[in-house]
């Protein structure tokens, strides 16, 4: 369930994520970050001044020299990055390397790997702060029991073995409200803003003819030498060689996923840089082309994009399963929703409040559902009572799916979070059909809808990170 929430915070809590089990339950989604740039290093360009940073009080001052300091590594803006954090990283990202067999880097080489990571997790929860969002306690206690049911666990239960792992509750509902916090700060600066236009199906349609392999689907690892936007020819140049000495390590007999860890920028290096099992429609054009002419176990040339410079293996290929698009028949249904999307005006815990009471409404029979959508629903819908027509599997995000498949026809669910804000979603009825002529541009679009989000979201941490201005302190 949490690679589902969160794909992040998998390779971000690895040594949590493999003792609990249920963080490697499911598959990731289509939030895969494929192409990150995340951690642009010390080649990011940096503004030329600091924010200013209020002195300590006195007492403060006092009390601190009364007891030892936890030394400081980083500031990011105005905050401080502790040497107590980053050494509980670096443990759980140890623990990862060594559960998953990945031999370890250097202890210099991973602590800076690591700190960048801590330097854009840092960034984007003071973005979120700066932008409003928050979110409470109730919100993690949701979350958490989630997870735990999921799993086939109680609350308890979760406590208890997350407690045996070693690290606490208390910092797993940290890392939990982080994660929830990050994922909302991209649905609103990145996903809710992607459109795909029909020229845009025509495109990727004509450039997929048949037979060109575009129903494969490839599990892919790469390394990524990120290149900061607006990157000078030095710093690029600097890059590129950086490449070069990954191919020639590799050439030498290198083991792939330990280069991954001690090189690479984006999110998945401590996972040996895989990028799991996806649909070639789903992965950039680059790493389809590149690994297009490989043989499973071959590597790349140095790949050149908008992120950096990449690498990139194919550990596997395999025939796509069976889609809509495909003469196979499916489970359509047909449902209507009501999406409120929370805002300055409009809180989560408001939106929540008006779903349910709609739902008691209509349970009761005092209410119309799709006189209600016209009234409350602010999706394109409403003007149709909030009605989706038949709903193909993929033609919606993950969350909605799940609640959606979850209830039987005549059914109502309950407020559910996506994306695009909160949904109350009814079910009106089944069927098991073969996939219309139209399918195909349908889940084109979700492809293309899936791939644009991956793409922009590496261009939006980019970026963000290259504004952040960054003092480091740490030693060597």
């Amino acid at each position: 369930m949490l690679r589902h929430l969160f794909p992040d915070f998998v390779a971000r809590t690895g040594g949590v994520a493999r003792a609990l089990s249920l963080f490697v339950a499911l598959a990731l989604p289509g939030f895969a970050w494929l192409v990150a740039a995340a951690a642009p290093g010390a080649a990011a360009a940096q503004p030329a001044a600091p924010p200013a940073r209020p002195a300590p009080a006195a007492g403060a001052a006092a009390g601190i020299a009364a007891r030892p300091i936890d030394r400081i590594v980083a500031v990011v803006n105005s905050e401080a990055i502790t040497a107590g954090e980053l050494a509980l990283r670096m443990k759980t990202i140890e623990r990862q390397l060594r559960e998953q067999r990945i031999e370890t880097p250097p202890a210099d080489v991973l602590e800076k790997q690591v700190l960048e990571r801590l330097i854009v997790d840092r960034a984007q929860i003071q973005a979120a702060r700066e932008a409003g969002i928050r979110i409470d306690d109730a919100q993690v206690d949701r979350t958490i029991a989630t997870i735990a049911q999921e799993n086939r666990m109680t609350v308890a239960q979760l406590r208890e073995r997350v407690e045996h792992d070693g690290t606490g509750f208390t910092r797993l509902r940290d890392d939990v409200r982080d994660e929830l916090i990050r994922r909302r700060l991209r649905e609103r600066e990145v996903d809710s803003r992607v459109q795909i236009s029909d020229a845009d199906v025509d495109a990727f349609l004509a450039a997929q003819p048949e037979g060109s392999g575009a129903g494969a689907e490839l599990h892919v690892a790469q390394i990524l030498l990120a290149v900061p936007e607006g990157a000078t020819a030095e710093q690029i140049e600097r890059q590129r060689q950086r490449g070069e000495e990954v191919i020639r390590q590799l050439q030498r007999g290198s083991d792939f996923a330990r280069l991954a860890a001690a090189f690479s920028d984006a999110p998945e290096a401590m996972s040996g840089g895989s990028l799991g099992w996806r649909a070639a429609g789903r992965l950039p054009q680059l790493f389809v082309d590149a690994t297009a002419r490989l043989e499973p176990g071959q590597v790349s040339p140095l790949l050149r994009s908008p992120a950096g410079f990449h690498v990139v293996k194919l550990l596997e290929r395999r025939a796509a399963a069976p889609q809509g698009a495909s003469s196979v028949p499916v489970t359509q249904t047909h449902a209507r929703h009501i999406l409120i999307r929370p805002n300055e005006l409009v809180t989560e815990d408001e939106a929540l409040r008006r779903l349910n009471d709609i739902r008691r409404r209509v349970e009761a029979g005092t209410g119309d559902f799709a006189e209600l959508a016209r009234q409350y629903s602010v999706d394109g819908s409403a003007g149709r009572g909030g009605d989706l027509g038949w709903i193909h599997p993929g033609d919606t995000v993950p969350e909605f799916e799940r609640a959606m498949n979850a209830l039987a026809p005549g059914q109502i669910s309950g407020p559910v979070r996506t994306p695009f804000g909160v949904h109350l979603i009814q079910v009106l009825e089944r069927r098991t059909d073969a996939a219309s002529p139209d399918r195909m541009r349908q889940v084109a679009r979700q492809a293309l809808r899936e791939r644009r989000i991956d793409e922009n979201y590496q261009d939006w941490l980019r970026q963000l990170r290259d504004r952040t201005w960054v003092e480091y302190k740490l030693e060597g």
